[in-house]
């Protein structure tokens, strides 16, 4: 039998070699499981990086989906062939490029300092020199064992893992395409009931920002906190509610927080008259969550207690929207 022929030695490189390639295939399917929920955010990020010249940015957020979920599969059902191991190892180089070249740009300063990088969606927050050496210290090691102790000569292609495979990327790729009609918002994004509003933050360092220093406001009491595009015509469509609830005083303390410009606050104002406070966040802070605007969310003492996909529902936090659109249908 095999495990007989084998010396201690060559048991032991297959053993690393099994433990790479697990260790590699877990951190490609953990980065797709981050980018499949929130699709859209990954497109963005493709757009961002101007990967998008001869493809679309969502469908190249698919087919980028598709191609972790298969390789990260394969290796941890412990197929380690040559036409997996190579273009692992041509992910690996590429995602240590986009990595690199964002560290690049953040040491010279054409990175803003509270960019957020990395192959983990909007779940994990690094900056760019923390995702370039952590994937570059993590994937790299894990690509060169997998390369351990492989079994040469091996004729019999491995079909049924071949077809599990097959299977997962393909299930995996329908789910990332209806995702964002899914309820998935909390687990999409860094913003979750029982979450401290201190906790979410972005940059390092001296350039780091908290929820905390941008609205101070919300660390006492109850707030009611939606975010927002000003200039979505959906959103200003609701003013006259949201202006209801506001006045009516007997909720929660409305906010509507933008990751937009000063002049667009301004035209907001001047255009639509809000009765409630419009506060400016950056862009970093804010983008991580939400997966589609509007989104809100109830902080009672400094603690997030309730998160709603859109608009909340404000006959449940004020009478006075209830009777405002009462009396705005019967005019």
């Amino acid at each position: 039998m095999e495990s007989l022929t084998i010396s201690p030695g060559q048991r032991a490189l297959r053993f690393a070699g099994l433990a790479g390639a697990f260790v590699l295939g877990a951190v490609l399917l953990l980065a797709a499981y981050a980018k499949a929920i929130d699709p859209s955010a990954f497109a963005e990020q493709i757009h961002g990086d101007g990967l998008d010249r001869f493809l679309s940015a969502p469908l190249l957020a698919l087919f980028a989906i598709g191609v972790e979920v298969l390789l990260g599969s394969l290796l941890v059902l412990e197929v380690r062939r040559l036409w997996v191991l190579v273009p692992a190892a041509a992910l690996v180089a590429f995602f240590l490029l986009l990595t690199g070249r964002a560290y690049w740009q953040f040491v010279h300063g054409t990175l803003p300092a509270d960019a957020n990088c990395g192959c983990f969606g909007n779940l994990i927050e690094r900056t760019p020199a923390q995702a370039f050496w952590q994937d570059a210290a993590l994937l790299v090691p894990a690509l060169v064992l997998s390369f351990f102790g492989r079994v040469r000569g091996a004729s019999r292609f491995p079909v049924a893992r071949s077809v599990l495979a097959a299977a997962l990327t393909t299930a995996a790729v329908a789910f990332a395409r209806v995702a964002p009609t899914l309820p998935l918002d909390d687990l999409a994004t860094r913003l979750k009931s029982g979450v401290a509003i201190n906790e979410i933050c972005a940059g390092a360092k001296a350039d780091r920002v908290c929820f905390g220093s941008v609205l101070p406001e919300i660390e006492q009491g109850r707030h009611l906190l939606v975010l927002a595009d000003l200039t979505a015509p959906a959103f200003i469509a609701e003013v006259d509610t949201l202006n209801a609830y506001a006045q009516g005083g007997r909720g929660p303390k409305l906010w509507v927080l933008s990751g937009g410009t000063a002049e667009v606050t301004r035209a907001f104002f001047w255009k639509n008259g809000p009765a409630f406070e419009i506060r400016e966040v950056p862009q970093a802070l804010l983008r991580p969550l939400y997966r589609k605007l509007p989104r809100a969310f109830l902080v009672e003492s400094g603690r997030v207690t309730r998160t709603w996909s859109g608009l909340p529902p404000f006959d449940e936090l004020g009478e006075a929207v209830r009777l405002a659109v009462a009396e705005k249908g019967s005019s």
